[in-house]
């Protein structure tokens, strides 16, 4: 939930915060004609829209938003109770000054307190504060930000999100936390790799350049993947999701258009269209912004007049219509479209006053006149009436070949006009010539051959057909089920094909040879991720209910195994011979590496797990569970016998995220509301009551998203469950950030200050739903939520000396400074 707490983790399936307020979640479309328009092509399953989906996802925004409202009453009454905490100690702090000024003759004056609009709603205007041992503290500094407002008091920090107070105490290494000086890291983040393709709901999304490179599109970012060098360049203006893309006549141009989204504040992010070079990847021109509401659903370049002209049709409720003088960069004509949502469109090659577009119970053909747009619909007479018009080409002869949801090819060509039906002084019509059953299920892509032969790509049957000119079948193959069904072809050359599926994998093969996958990725939603402690791979899990390994340096899938239900986080047992994935039904398994079979499996209660974590000499398995508790195993033959030794139980709320200190003794651990508690293991999962104790413990990992350590990640205005996970390298230097607003960050390790400074890097479409370094800290790998994508950033620069000595080193040099640093 955008808004108080306990959020929306807290639901069983696992699903990020959704509100009517904000939606940061929110994935290429934010309006439900999009997400129509992603049911009826994500796969032969799902032709037509899943209403029953539709309203389960209605119910589940209405249950967030009675939640949400429950938490605000929650804060209410919390925040009450503190006031009145606050009153009594300002009674007694009044009684204990008038105490002062009758045995003084120089009364002390009450200090100014600054002002603030949280100033009713938290209690940070006292002067003093209580101590947890019932004596009175010296009269404490009180900091203020904006939304998160800080108590500073002689040994700790007091940090309230959602008008929860959270304590956090200084380090004994840290003299003068007020002067500490807050710097952005030295090291710095450049994309290396993108692991994935958007096949599931896309169309006419893959293309082959004259460079050897297919370029297609993942989240924000437009990969030229070299087939046979097996390298990437990537295009990143894009701001938000990249809905469309389309190749201009000479090869070299392409136009690509996003989807609208919005930013940290709610508020819609405009969509545009960027015509690019793709040999540079510069920039040539920008449509939009301004232009489009919602966003860019399908783009097309003339032919005929070597690509002068720009067709865009928008995500609007009439799709509009607009085309575009790429030489003189104007609008030259707009025009609504049609209430029902739009799949393709096209030039005539011969003639770029025409136009072709298709989509739900629709074929239009546009004629440009004049600078005015007018449309005839194509007529189906005697032939069925399709649900969707999914695809469409031009053959050689002029004709318009259609595919449809039917499982039909059909042959459009002009005729004259049916006056009765389209009225006088219409002259001629598209109506269908032939029809050619072609494939089970839908017809999802046509590719036409320069030869004049014809590929089709079905939906059910996952068949590819090669037709000749006269739609004569040639030759045929099915790709494999794993690889769901053909999204889209691209001809490399008369015999080599690239194919795209719905299960967000590009294919590269024959029909003599077959084919295998080039690019492979996650399907759905993305959670767990865990790299390896020695080697160059990492494992993602997610709710696809796909368990992947990944490798680093190869950039490819190792191995991927499907579970019976979806896993929500790992972690490679120190060895790094098995690594343990969380499921969400409360169970948990442990896969061996080599021959991927389960060693052991465990159930703890019946609520999704949120975190595993093995102590540093892996002795010791953390399960954290949705059910507010922290189970504790022995893990011994390797990481391949565990014994339940005990259970963590004090947390109010379910467990986020939890790290063992370096001696694998002790645990620190996060909830759902916000508690930073800390536990004795070795003395029997004791909850450690004070605190204070723990304070200059040292953590083998931190990935704690509340902590004295890490205070400055929180962002102004941050509601507690904007950052959904955060890593410390393993040599202690800096701390990459994952938040809902689709950013990966990068902050010094540690910043205790509220406006650190950070670097701070786009990619992903979605929320960013976890980070974590690879064993030698020279990459980055973060996950994407909706959007399904990974990104594999490389680590580049970075100075000299740990955290311990960085921080020292602040504290003594700020002790000199005259001035505070600013971020």
């Amino acid at each position: 939930f955008q808004r108080g707490f306990p959020t929306s983790s807290n639901l069983k399936d696992g699903s990020k915060k959704c509100s009517f307020f904000q939606n940061k979640a929110l994935f290429s479309n934010p309006h439900p004609a999009a997400s129509f328009v992603d049911d009826v092509s994500a796969d032969s399953s799902a032709e037509f829209p899943d209403r029953a989906s539709m309203m389960e996802v209605r119910l589940q925004a209405q249950e967030d938003e009675i939640t949400l409202l429950k938490s605000s009453l929650a804060d209410a009454l919390r925040r009450l109770r503190i006031h009145d905490q606050v009153l009594q100690l300002l009674k007694q702090q009044t009684r204990r000054q008038h105490l002062q000024r009758t045995s003084s003759p120089a009364p002390q004056a009450w200090r100014s307190e600054p002002s603030c609009r949280h100033s009713q709603l938290t209690p940070h205007r006292s002067d003093t504060c209580w101590k947890s041992g019932g004596s009175w503290e010296s009269p404490c500094e009180t900091l203020i930000n904006t939304h998160n407002v800080i108590v500073k008091q002689q040994s700790s920090i007091k940090m309230f999100i959602r008008g929860r107070p959270i304590t956090m105490y200084i380090p004994s290494n840290i003299q003068n936390y007020d002067e500490l000086k807050m710097e952005p890291p030295s090291e710095r983040l450049e994309l290396d790799w993108v692991y994935g393709y958007r096949g599931r709901d896309g169309r006419a999304n893959l293309y082959f350049l004259p460079t050897g490179e297919a370029v297609y599109f993942i989240a924000c970012v437009i990969v030229l993947y070299h087939i046979n060098n097996r390298t990437q360049r990537h295009y990143r203006k894009h701001t938000d999701c990249v809905r469309c893309l389309t190749l201009h006549p000479d090869k070299v141009r392409v136009a690509s258009g996003q989807t609208a989204g919005v930013d940290k504040d709610g508020k819609a992010v405009q969509p545009c269209v960027y015509i690019w070079d793709s040999t540079t990847l510069v920039t040539l021109w920008e449509i939009g912004p301004g232009t489009f509401q919602r966003g860019v659903g399908s783009v097309a370049f003339s032919f005929a007049d070597a690509g002068s002209f720009l067709c865009v049709i928008d995500d609007s409720n009439d799709h509009m219509l607009s085309l575009w003088d790429c030489t003189k960069r104007t609008k030259h004509a707009e025009i609504k479209s049609t209430n029902e949502a739009v799949f393709a469109v096209e030039f005539n090659p011969r003639d770029s006053a025409n136009i072709i577009t298709c989509g739900k119970s629709h074929v239009y053909f546009w004629t440009l006149s004049g600078g005015q747009l007018t449309k005839k619909q194509g007529i189906f007479g005697k032939y069925k009436k399709p649900k969707f018009i999914q695809c469409f080409v031009f053959s050689l002869t002029g004709d318009v070949l259609t595919g449809d949801s039917e499982g039909n090819i059909l042959t459009w060509g002009k005729s004259a006009a049916d006056i009765k039906t389209l009225g006088k002084g219409a002259k001629e019509t598209y109506q269908i010539m032939r029809q050619t059953r072609a494939h089970e299920g839908s017809v999802f892509t046509l590719c036409a051959l320069q030869g004049g032969g014809l590929l089709s790509g079905g939906g059910k049957d996952r068949k590819i057909i090669r037709w000749s000119a006269d739609l004569a079948p040639e030759r045929e193959c099915e790709i494999p089920e794993q690889f769901g069904a053909v999204r889209t072809i691209a001809a490399v050359d008369e015999e080599e094909l690239l194919v795209g599926t719905t299960r967000n994998a590009i294919l590269r093969g024959t029909f003599s040879d077959g084919f295998v996958a080039i690019v492979q990725g996650h399907v759905d939603e993305m959670w767990g991720l865990a790299t390896h402690p020695s080697q160059n791979i990492f494992l993602t899990c997610g709710h696809d209910r796909q368990v992947c390994l990944w490798n680093t340096e190869e950039h490819k899938l190792d191995w991927c195994i499907t579970l019976e239900e979806y896993g929500l986080c790992a972690d490679f047992c120190p060895n790094g011979s098995v690594v343990s994935v969380g499921l969400s039904t409360g169970r948990w398994m442990v896969l061996d590496l080599l021959t991927r079979e389960v060693v052991s499996e465990s159930t703890d209660g019946n609520e999704q797990l949120s975190v595993m974590r093995y102590s540093p000499d892996g002795s010791f398995l953390a399960v954290g569970s949705h059910d507010n508790f922290i189970y504790i195993y022995s893990v011994t033959e390797s990481g391949r016998r565990y014994t339940r030794f005990g259970k963590c139980n004090g947390h109010s709320s379910f467990i986020t995220h939890l790290d063992w200190s370096k001696d694998g003794k002790y645990i620190m651990s996060n909830s759902g509301d916000y508690e930073i508690l800390y536990w004795d293991i070795a003395a029997g999962c004791k909850l450690l009551r004070n605190r204070f104790e723990s304070k200059d413990r040292e953590w083998a990992s931190y990935t704690c998203v509340l902590g004295f350590h890490v205070m400055g990640v929180w962002l102004e205005g941050s509601d507690g469950t904007d950052i959904n996970a955060l890593c410390r390298s393993h040599n202690e230097k800096m701390v990459a950030v994952a938040d809902d607003f689709c950013k990966v960050h990068l902050f010094q390790y540690p910043c205790p200050k509220l406006k650190a400074p950070s670097h701070k890097y786009e990619g992903h479409g979605s929320h960013v739903t976890n980070v974590c370094f690879t064993h030698s800290d020279s990459h980055l790998l973060s996950i994407g939520g909706k959007d399904t994508c990974i990104l594999q950033w490389k680590v580049i620069g970075g100075g000299v000396g740990n955290s311990q000595e960085r921080l020292a080193s602040a504290s003594s040099t700020s002790t000199s400074s005259p001035e505070p640093a600013t971020s």
